[in-house]
């Protein structure tokens, strides 16, 4: 249960945070899934709806960077 939450959560937490230091979205992306591969190939992904949750969470983690960056370039 604790490995579904953390797959909801965690993935769109990492794109937003990296999103924000590098003031890139794709960059973010690229950072966390490099992130996630990693974790997969060391065994900490075991089934595949594990994989499917933190593909949603990085796309829910990808459009909520867009609207940030879109929110802070329009009050800029």
């Amino acid at each position: 249960m604790i490995k579904v939450l953390s797959a909801l959560v965690f993935p769109a937490l990492l794109v937003m945070l990296f999103s924000r230091v590098t003031y890139n979205t794709v960059v973010g992306l690229v950072l966390t899934v490099a992130l996630i591969a990693a974790s997969a190939y060391k065994g900490y992904t075991h089934t595949w709806w594990l994989i499917i949750i933190d593909a949603f969470s990085l796309t829910v983690g990808f459009w909520l960077s867009l609207r940030m960056s879109k929110k802070a370039s329009r009050s800029a």
